[in-house]
Formats: structure tokens, C-alpha cells, sequence
């Protein structure tokens, strides 16, 4: 499964970065005059296993500045930002991240470092494969999910998933996309910080 898995993988993300290449240069330059640089915005995740990779997306959120009361995730975003966000043109550059065998196409979303220490042993299973750009959590509801179900049908998916279920959920995200569904927690930009057994301040983004 896993030999055909990573094919499927190079089989839909290769075509995919090509094509979109042209789109990702617009919103580039539109990121570029409208929130500055850098037009990326890198941050360090768990991939399979737990090992560290760096992710890319297009920045949504203005650097934090507090003297211009830009620190939290709300101030932070613009509409410009919303709207990338909501339109899931942000996670382009992620193909890349999938070309590289960094990420699958479909398995549970690569989260927060910090989060790996606050995981329920089953919760920690999400790391039996690849982080994916979309997965079953993501077309059952995305981030408005709590963190007990979405965690729960990443563990899910890594325990049943085929690639049927694959091209199923697939489908499924187009539709999300459009339809703009889950794209943030209630009272939330994203969603709130995955606390585990802890008490943390802060959000992921």
C-alpha cells in the first residue's frame, strides 16, 4: 500500500504544481504588494514518524507588530488573507511539500510541533502515515470539528484508508472548497490551540 500510495501521490501532485504554477505566481505577486515580505510562510511539522520537515503555504497574516496592535491571529489577518484561506489557494505551494515525500496527498493534516508531547497514545498513531493536504477530518467538517473527533478520524483514516478512500475524499474537498465549509473554529480565525493535557495560551495558524 504504501509503494502505490506514493505513486498515486507523484501521479496527482506532479500534474497539479504544473498546472497551478501560473496561479501561484498571481497570488505570489498579490501576497508580494498586499501583506510584504516574505510571500511564504514556512514553519516547522511533524511528518510520518514525527520527523521534522519545513511546509510551505502563501503568508495570510500580516507579521506580528504589537505597537500596531497586530498580535493576535485576528488582528493579524486581512481580508485578503480570509480570502486565500477560504479559497484554499494558501496550500499550493504544499505540493511541493508531497513532490519532495514529505506530505501524501490525503492523510490527517501535519499539525504543531508543540503538539507532539500533548497526544493521547492513539491520538500519536497519526503519525503511522504521511501528513496529507487534505484528509477525512478536513471533508467531515475541517475546523469546526473539535479536536477529540478531528483527531479521532485522523486515527480513523490511518486505520481503514484505501485509494478509493483516497480519491473519495478528493472529491469531497473540491466540494468543501467551494462551498467554503469548516473554515474556522466558532469565534476562531483558525482553530484553537490544541492544549492536550496542558494549559497553553495561543493559536495554531
Amino acid at each position: 500500500m504504501t509503494d502505490r500510495k506514493r505513486a498515486f501521490d507523484i501521479a496527482v501532485s506532479v500534474p497539479a504544481l504544473i498546472l497551478s504554477l501560473p496561479v501561484q505566481a498571481v497570488v505570489a505577486a498579490a501576497v508580494r504588494t498586499k501583506l510584504g515580505s516574505p510571500v511564504l510562510f514556512t514553519q516547522e511539522r511533524p511528518g510520518l514518524g514525527g520527523r521534522i520537515f519545513v511546509m510551505r503555504k502563501f503568508r495570510t497574516m500580516l507579521e506580528p507588530d504589537p505597537g500596531k496592535g497586530l498580535v493576535s491571529d485576528a488582528d493579524r489577518i486581512t481580508p485578503f488573507g480570509a480570502f486565500l484561506r477560504s479559497t484554499s489557494l494558501d496550500e499550493l505551494p504544499t505540493l511541493w511539500n508531497i513532490v519532495r515525500g514529505d506530505m501524501s496527498v490525503v492523510g490527517p493534516r501535519p499539525l504543531l510541533v508543540r503538539y507532539l508531547d500533548r497526544y493521547s497514545p492513539e491520538q500519536a498513531r497519526r503519525h503511522e502515515v504521511r501528513p496529507g493536504l487534505t484528509g477525512l477530518a478536513q471533508v467531515s467538517g475541517r475546523n469546526a470539528l473539535t479536536w477529540e473527533q478531528r483527531l479521532a478520524l485522523d486515527v480513523e483514516y490511518v486505520d481503514t484508508h484505501t485509494l478509493r478512500d483516497d480519491l473519495t475524499i478528493i472529491v469531497r474537498t473540491v466540494a468543501a472548497v467551494l462551498r467554503r465549509d469548516g473554515i474556522a473554529a466558532d469565534g476562531d480565525v483558525t482553530m484553537p490551540e490544541f492544549r492536550g493535557n496542558e494549559t497553553v495560551p495561543g493559536s495554531e495558524r
